[in-house]
């Protein structure tokens, strides 16, 4: 008897220190997206503007195919920023959230951030792969890297994120909670739960980017490092030695944005864990605070 009450006592102090432990989250995480989200928003945007407008208005860059794939990286980013950073700002910082109460809005968010965070990746993993055929000495490779290519590939790669973003105009809901009486964004369908949760989520949006780009960026770098010693005009030397600094950057930010996510994602799919409130709580925090080092990756990415 007097040990079940010891343990009573032991579980109402953990879900005390629990719930404290929530708020002061809760709190932290609002005046992250405050002082943090918001001026990375504005940055962000004004950022993919002008560097749009540099890569257009320059007539050495207009021809690249590794500058094309920049671009509707650029594009891309701006919207995921609009759609994504910006309803998150408002629903941490602000408590504003549209898609407990708009099935629309619930349905529109969770397209275009899939859409636009998917392209921008894929755009950025085609530029690594684009540096490392422009840089590579053999000519046969190197009649990969053109601005044809480039087209038709973003073209194709578009339309199947596209397609594939309509599963989540298809399937994403609001779902009302009876034991707690909330409503949350999500999806009550089983199988595309667990595509998203285990592959889509982590795989996709996650490690795949930052495996393709750390290796054929390493595989660039190699070749940049060979270039001098080859028989190629000047400009196109230089040229070729600013995009892969450029492309190399991005990658470096893509490690350190991306992963951190992923593995906050991890951690939260782990009933285990999950299972202690306290530890849910601490995980809960880390995954909205990554988040937001996510979305440097789509506002530092725009500014070279």
């Amino acid at each position: 008897m007097i040990i079940n009450s010891f343990q009573l006592t032991k579980k109402s102090v953990r879900i005390k220190m629990s719930t404290s432990m929530a708020e002061t989250f809760s709190f932290v995480g609002r005046q992250v997206s405050l002082y943090f989200g918001i001026p990375v928003l504005i940055v962000g945007i004004l950022g993919g503007c002008f560097t749009i407008i540099v890569f257009k208005s320059l007539q050495i860059f207009q021809k690249s195919p590794c500058v094309f794939y920049l671009t509707t990286m650029s594009i891309f980013n701006i919207v995921q920023l609009v759609t994504g950073l910006s309803s998150r700002i408002l629903i941490t910082g602000f408590n504003i959230d549209w898609t407990q109460t708009s099935n629309f809005y619930c349905k529109f968010r969770d397209f275009h951030i899939e859409v636009s965070s998917s392209i921008s990746l894929t755009c950025i993993c085609l530029a690594t792969i684009d540096q490392f055929f422009a840089t590579c000495s053999r000519p046969r490779w190197q009649r990969w890297s053109n601005l044809k290519v480039a087209r038709s590939l973003v073209a194709i790669f578009v339309l199947i994120l596209i397609l594939h973003g309509t599963l989540y105009l298809i399937f994403c809901k609001i779902i009302n909670s009876f034991p707690s009486n909330t409503a949350f964004c999500s999806t009550s369908n089983n199988l595309f739960l667990q595509y998203h949760s285990y592959f889509n989520l982590p795989i996709l949006l996650g490690f795949l980017p930052v495996l393709i780009t750390v290796s054929f960026g390493g595989l660039a770098y190699y070749n940049v490092r060979e270039i001098n010693y080859r028989r190629i005009p000047l400009v196109r030397r230089e040229l070729d030695k600013q995009l892969t600094v450029m492309v190399l950057v991005q990658v470096f930010i893509n490690s350190f944005t991306i992963l951190p996510q992923a593995v906050a994602n991890a951690l939260y799919l782990n009933s285990a864990i999950m299972s202690d409130p306290l530890m849910a709580a601490k995980i809960e925090f880390a995954n909205s605070l990554t988040a937001f080092v996510y979305y440097i990756n789509f506002a530092v990415s725009v500014n070279y």
